[in-house]
């Protein structure tokens, strides 16, 4: 299993346990709701008694002092109506600024709104019951205590507090694990670089001797070994320059890319035929042995791509609109499913046995990181064909990023 494919099955796992820890959650806390929600109609029902019998034993006392008391003993918010449910005639348990109670002496700052609305929700909640007080029949509704809406929100609030937190935890994981890695990573490129460079000058007096000995200053065996040798210095300086920050140089397009091609196509079947189209003319700001890596890893990607007979087409389109320089690598290979478009760039991702998965996840760091231009698959058809396209601004003066 490649590590692009263990990475995933992480996240599904952790995915999966964030889900069913927080389902638990709510479930769990729905239980206690309910068990409380019940409780209090019980205890509702208790107090509607209570408050009849209450009015039979001090039908004596005054009216106001007989609400004080039952304001007292009841638990949660309470409105007493008429019959029909549409006239209050008394609340418990609601905001106190509005008016303390409904009587001739306090229509001076007695809201109507504010009290129509918690009747609207008291129906909304619960069934109202029948009440025979001091003497007069009404129904009582009531609404459920302020803990009890608290405690409905709980676990939503507990969840989302937990979901912040494991957000932070990752992007700021994410962050140092990204930062380690870069370090590492240029770490690697500048050794690697470095120890390339005895080799290259050893295989160099080489060649130079093997010249002046054999005579074969136009041997076309010497002028290949030449070729690789120099290619091995281009990809010492590659290395060497991971981390700083590019020079971007005005290039033609087509001139940096055929040159590669032009040594690619030897060192590959010769039953894939290699294309360039298009403007021979756009300009654009390229590292060139940087971008030489990107165009490798294209081509080394759509070589792959095919297996036995097929065509590699480069095609560079110049948007003047946008002063942008697309460059299209379309091959007749495989293809790749719509799934996947994003995935082929993730660092370990590969269809190859051998593969490390890197190449097409370096590409896309030196397009945007060194060139502030953009990568991505374009279109692709499986058993077709696919064709990447890369996008990077005209020759004009800007500052790239470095990573």
């Amino acid at each position: 299993m490649n590590p692009y494919e263990k990475k995933r099955r992480w996240k599904i796992f952790l995915l999966v346990f964030a889900i069913v820890i927080g389902t638990a959650s709510v479930f769990y806390s729905d239980f206690f709701v309910k068990k409380m929600e019940r409780e209090e109609k019980v205890q509702f029902e208790l107090w509607v008694k209570g408050t009849e019998k209450s009015s039979e034993i001090f039908d004596d006392v005054r009216y106001a002092d007989v609400l004080n008391m039952i304001k007292e003993s009841s638990k949660v918010p309470v409105i007493l109506t008429d019959t029909t449910g549409t006239k209050i005639q008394a609340y418990l348990r609601l905001d106190s600024t509005k008016t303390n109670y409904i009587n001739a002496e306090s229509t001076a700052t007695y809201d109507p709104a504010y009290f129509q609305r918690e009747l609207r929700r008291m129906k909304e909640q619960h069934t109202p019951l029948p009440i025979n007080y001091m003497g007069e029949k009404m129904l009582v509704y009531y609404k459920d205590s302020f803990i009890l809406t608290q405690l409905r929100y709980f676990p939503y609030i507990q969840l989302g507090v937990i979901a912040l937190f494991l957000i932070t935890a990752y992007v700021a994981f994410s962050a140092a694990r990204k930062a380690e890695q870069d370090q590492v990573w240029v770490g690697m490129a500048k050794e690697t670089a470095h120890q390339l460079g005895t080799p290259i000058s050893s295989l160099m007096a080489w060649v130079e001797l093997m010249k002046s000995r054999f005579n074969a200053e136009n041997d076309p065996l010497i002028e290949e070994m030449e070729n690789d040798i120099k290619r091995l210095e281009v990809i010492t300086d590659r290395f060497s320059k991971i981390g700083s920050k590019p020079i971007l140089e005005d290039h033609v397009v087509h001139v940096v890319i055929s040159n590669f091609v032009n040594y690619f196509k030897l060192r590959t079947s010769d039953k894939i035929t290699f294309q360039i189209i298009g403007d021979d003319q756009v300009r654009a700001l390229l590292n060139v042995p940087l971008f030489d890596w990107v165009i490798e890893n294209l081509l080394k990607n759509a070589a792959n791509a095919i297996s036995n007979e097929g065509t590699i087409t480069v095609n560079i389109i110049e948007h003047l609109a946008k002063e942008e320089v697309f460059i299209d690598v379309t091959d007749t290979g495989k293809g790749i499913p719509r799934s996947k478009f994003e995935a082929v760039f993730q660092p370990g991702y590969t269809t190859r046995k051998r593969g490390w998965g890197l190449g097409l996840s370096l590409t896309k760091r030196i397009v945007q990181n060194y060139h502030s231009g953009q990568i991505f698959v374009k279109e692709s058809e499986l058993g077709k064909g696919t064709t990447f396209r890369i996008v990077l601004k005209s020759s004009i003066t800007y500052e790239p990023t470095t990573t």
